[in-house]
């Protein structure tokens, strides 16, 4: 079955940085588009960022510049890079892959920035 696994969020301190990971399994990573949403406490969740099969990418205006998605196939892994992290980037980020019509999302893992 599918699953996804996010790691790599904990606490910062603004201007900080940090590098999530999603551990796919259950499909072949390199067929699907891969996304990261965030969710922030009482807000929906929203999309931040995906990488395209071919490694093209698109981003939300908000974390333009300052986040970078990419994926490693043979690893079935796809991380985001986050610098430059601001208070207002608190949330915790989703891993997401729509595949054959049904959405998959992993359990989620928390970036909390603060100082």
């Amino acid at each position: 079955q599918v699953q996804l696994v996010e790691s790599g969020g904990g606490l910062v301190q603004p201007g900080g940085s940090l590098n999530l990971s999603c551990a796919a399994s259950g499909f072949t990573l390199s067929m699907w588009n891969m996304d990261w949403y965030r969710q922030a406490p009482g807000k929906e969740r929203e999309f931040v960022a995906r990488v395209f099969t071919t490694s093209d990418t698109n981003y939300a205006d908000s974390i333009k510049g300052r986040f970078t998605i990419s994926r490693d196939n043979a690893k079935s892994t796809v991380h985001l890079q986050m610098n430059s992290l601001k208070p207002e980037d608190t949330a915790k980020y989703y891993c997401h892959v729509r595949r054959i019509g049904s959405d998959y999302w992993g359990q989620g893992t928390q970036v909390t920035v603060s100082s």
